[in-house]
């Protein structure tokens, strides 16, 4: 009895994880990494204008910081799951596929952290503003990309008898060696899920109650993550690399915790006060004109009409006053 009440209220595992359109194979996960990018730049977006900076300068920066930010994802991915793509019968081609699952978040961090610095010095503006303003869009982007590991039924935890257990599909590539079919594992997925929601609502109302600028925001964004990812990592069971008795990913965690008070600290020492603008100086954007001239030696005062006296100069097309 004990047993069947437990599959009734465990959580199921989707049936299907991708789906046919045409000649194209749509994978979930993909759309949920996708919604997530999509989500993150509306609500950074909406930050940034509120800021002051230019509506949707927020896709410039995206332009270069989401492609370097999916490379990175993979490359650390790959580096810390060695032995799945090198080695004598493996399939090298396998890192290239990267709808089949295998990107990490620590490595999309830093291709995507200096992507954005790219695209911030591109358009003007300041750096930490930017991330400030991602933050909370990010750590949502993070919760609905782990619905993709749901669909894939990958990156579990260890075996439980809780009655939120995950249900996986027996026989799983993924399946531990020695349990039974119809164990029930923990949902690492929606631990972080639940998690990173929280720390949206969290980092909100922090960075509105106290004003954080010049990077305190991603600083506590980061600790948040870091903090709750030391957790969930260290249940998984899923195959890594371990240095030192701690998988690759725990390590990557606690450097992120401390990255997250160094900037945090180092912020609030050199810049005690507000940040003046979201641009660097130079580079400021006037709104609502879309071309300066003001300060251009073509500049022509159109303020008064024409008196009939007026001549057109078909030279130059300015307009010139008797």
């Amino acid at each position: 009895m004990l047993s069947s009440a437990l599959v009734v209220a465990s959580i199921p595992s989707p049936p299907i994880s991708s789906f046919q359109i045409g000649p194209l194979t749509i994978h979930f996960y993909a759309l949920c990494i996708l919604a997530g990018i999509v989500v993150a730049a509306i609500m950074t977006n909406s930050r940034l204008t509120k800021r002051g900076a230019e509506p949707w300068v927020v896709i410039d920066i995206c332009l270069l910081a989401v492609p370097l930010a999916i490379i990175g994802a993979r490359i650390f991915h790959v580096v810390t799951h060695w032995d799945f793509y090198f080695g004598e019968g493996k399939d090298i081609w396998a890192i290239f596929r990267i709808w089949e699952g295998g990107i990490a978040i620590f490595g999309a961090l830093i291709g995507g952290a200096f992507g954005a610095w790219l695209g911030c010095k591109w358009t003007g503006i300041r750096f930490w503003t930017f991330a400030d303003c991602l933050a909370p869009g990010l750590l949502l982007a993070q919760a609905l990309g782990r619905f993709g590991n749901w669909f894939n039924q990958e990156l579990y935890g260890l075996p439980t008898d809780l009655p939120w257990g995950l249900e996986i599909d027996y026989p799983n590539p993924a399946w531990p060696v020695g349990l039974p079919e119809g164990t029930l594992f923990h949902p690492t997925f929606l631990y972080e899920v639940i998690w990173n929601v929280i720390g949206v609502i969290f980092l909100l109302w922090v960075g509105k109650r106290f004003t954080l600028q010049w990077g305190r925001l991603f600083a506590l964004y980061l600790i948040w993550y870091s903090a709750g990812r030391i957790v969930w990592e260290s249940i998984r069971i899923d195959p890594s690399e371990v240095f030192f008795g701690l998988r690759t990913n725990v390590w990557a965690a606690i450097i992120g915790v401390i990255v997250g008070i160094v900037i945090f600290a180092v912020q609030t020492r050199r810049h005690p006060g507000l940040e003046p603008s979201p641009y660097v100086p130079g580079r400021e954007w006037a709104g609502g004109v879309d071309v300066q001239s003001q300060n251009s030696d073509e500049f022509v005062d159109v303020s008064a009409p024409p008196t009939s006296d007026a001549v057109t100069d078909t030279a130059t097309s300015t307009v010139v006053s008797k």
